[in-house]
Parts: C-alpha cells; sequence; structure tokens
C-alpha cells in the first residue's frame, strides 16, 4: 500500500518576515555542513506531523480538517533557541510571542479530530516554533551561541494566520518538497 508522508502547517508566505528569518540563516550558514537550512520556499510552523499515512487515509483527514472552525489571529514571531537546548543543538528554531495560546488551541483542534480516525495524541505538548535548521553534526557551539545572542531578542514580524494546510512531504536528496494537499480557510 503506497504511503504519503504528511504534516499539519502554517506556511510563512509575508515577504518581510521570510527576509528576515533568511537573515538569521545567513548568519547560521557559517556553521555549514554541520547544520541543514530549511529551503526558503520550505519555511512554516508545524501544527501536527502525522509522519507516513496510508494513501487512502489522506481523504478522512482533509475531511476531518474540514470540520475544524477558527477565527483568523496574528501571530507574532520572536527570538531563536534550539530543542533540546543551545548547548545540544538537534533543531534551531524562531520562537512565536504573540498568538502562542491561539496557536495551541488550534493544534488542540488539529489532534482531537485526528484522535478519531486513530490518530495517538502527540509524543511531546504543543510548542509553537518555526525550524530554521536542523543539526546534521554538532556545530561549533561557541559560534552558535554568539549568533543565538544576536537574534535572541529580535522581532521577525507578525502574520495573520487565516488558514491552514495539509502537506505532503517528498524527500530528496537535495531535501524535501512540499506539496499542498488541502487548505482550510478560517471562518470570518
Amino acid at each position: 500500500m503506497e504511503r504519503v508522508r504528511c504534516f499539519i502547517a502554517i506556511d510563512i508566505e509575508d515577504p518581510d518576515v521570510v527576509q528576515n528569518i533568511l537573515r538569521v540563516q545567513q548568519a547560521l550558514s557559517s556553521l555549514k555542513p554541520q547544520l541543514k537550512l530549511v529551503e526558503k520556499e520550505n519555511i512554516h510552523l508545524t501544527l501536527r506531523f502525522l509522519g507516513e499515512i496510508p494513501s487512502t487515509l489522506v481523504r478522512d483527514v482533509i475531511d476531518a480538517l474540514r470540520t475544524i472552525e477558527f477565527s483568523p489571529f496574528k501571530i507574532t514571531l520572536y527570538g531563536i533557541g534550539a530543542f533540546p537546548k543551545l548547548s545540544r543543538p538537534n533543531v534551531i528554531w524562531i520562537g512565536v510571542e504573540e498568538g502562542v495560546e491561539e496557536l495551541k488551541e488550534l493544534a488542540y483542534k488539529v489532534n482531537m479530530v485526528l484522535r478519531k480516525l486513530g490518530f495517538p495524541p502527540p509524543d511531546k505538548p504543543f510548542s509553537p516554533h518555526i525550524t530554521i535548521a536542523r543539526v546534521k553534526r554538532r556545530p561549533d557551539i561557541s559560534t552558535l551561541m554568539n549568533i543565538a545572542n544576536t537574534y535572541m531578542n529580535n522581532v521577525y514580524g507578525s502574520i495573520l494566520v487565516d488558514n491552514f494546510r495539509l502537506k505532503k512531504s517528498t524527500l530528496t536528496p537535495r531535501g524535501p518538497i512540499y506539496t499542498t494537499l488541502y487548505e482550510k480557510k478560517a471562518s470570518v
């Protein structure tokens, strides 16, 4: 049976916000090849990663997502950090300042409709962030800390969240290619 790698996300498409994120990535590029930067067109905030699901389940996921009601809200992107922590990074991210509660509520709604389809709850509590780099090999931590200190209190801009998307992720040697399978618009 064919499987599809999927996730549910809010794409970051505002050109000014993307430009601000790219500035941070430019600073992080000094740590290549230890880091893999997220491609400009792939910058997003994940609400829920589904993993490899049977292609027959995609339609059910779309039908479930259709039932979600939410109003548009604003988020402000702020700061920089890493999971699990800057001194031992696996993922480098930009955080969310304004709109955290609304994002948590939206992620909760997504998880509730997916639960009805048999998806287990997520392993970890939802922590809104935008992944901007993945660590392939341990980078020079003092350089990473200097970059983090430079961008720690930066505001990258605000965006209006008025939709979310079910995305298909096709892994390639050059990086993932994301395709939108469904877009849910906010209720006005």
